[in-house]
């Protein structure tokens, strides 16, 4: 998440220039305009890059198990743990990125974007569509899902335009996340496997419906998304990082 972006603004003056004077920065811009070669896009790579695109990776076999839950018996709970476990996996990785990025001095403006396009994969997308496979599937559940993970993606946004800004401390890294980071969603995560280990699914999950029979019937627990949106756009919430 803003590990990336914290080694990008924090660690860019440290970076040393090649003896053509070009900056690191400068020579993965150069390799990324060339249209020379097929694959000068993966030469362009940094390995902190790579790492983000295990993130991704982890994020998008999340959405497919959730899917392949849905397509088969519902009570074998294989794909949906899966699913489920993909998530934390994933924010292993955008935990690694950071510190590889780092450790080599090597941070990029492409690896801010990459990481932040994982993070909604894996943070964002992939919740909701667990809560979409254990259940939450009404058409205003996924409106409702939907303001979830377009609240991730503002957040996201805002959090790559104004980290240059916040206060930083003597390393260069900014004092504090502006409203909830996204991969707090695995909060949701871990309840959502709650309620699988309970059996609380499907017909069963908790609070039921509300407005039965009606265009307007909503699973209640799908609020639980909308608030933990709130919470990632907020301008007031300031989180220490640790």
């Amino acid at each position: 998440m803003s590990r990336r972006s914290g080694a990008a603004n924090g660690g860019v003056e440290k970076e040393h220039s090649n003896a053509s004077g070009e900056s690191p920065q400068e020579k993965q811009a150069r390799l990324l305009a060339s249209d020379s070669g097929h694959f000068s896009l993966i030469r362009a790579f940094h390995l902190a890059d790579l790492i983000t695109l295990l993130n991704g990776f982890c994020g998008v076999m999340s959405i497919f198990s959730s899917l392949r839950y849905c397509l088969g018996d519902p009570r074998d709970h294989a794909n949906i743990w899966a699913a489920l476990a993909f998530i934390p996996l994933g924010l292993f990785f955008d935990f690694m990125d950071g510190k590889v990025a780092r450790w080599r001095q090597k941070a990029s403006l492409m690896g801010q974007e990459l990481d932040s396009l994982a993070d909604l994969v894996s943070f964002g997308v992939s919740p909701a569509a667990c809560a979409f496979s254990i259940g939450v599937r009404t058409p205003v559940d996924h409106f409702l899902l939907t303001v979830f993970v377009l609240c991730g993606l503002a957040r996201l946004a805002r959090f790559n335009v104004t980290v240059q800004y916040l206060p930083k401390d003597a390393s260069g890294k900014s004092r504090y996340f502006q409203g909830t980071p996204i991969p707090t969603s695995l909060v949701l995560v871990g309840v959502m496997s709650y309620w699988i280990s309970q059996g609380w699914i499907l017909e069963n999950l908790p609070f039921g419906i509300a407005l039965q029979s009606t265009v307007f019937e909503f699973h209640p627990i799908a609020l639980i998304f909308v608030i933990h949106g709130c919470l990632m756009v907020s301008t007031t919430l300031h989180i220490p990082k640790p």
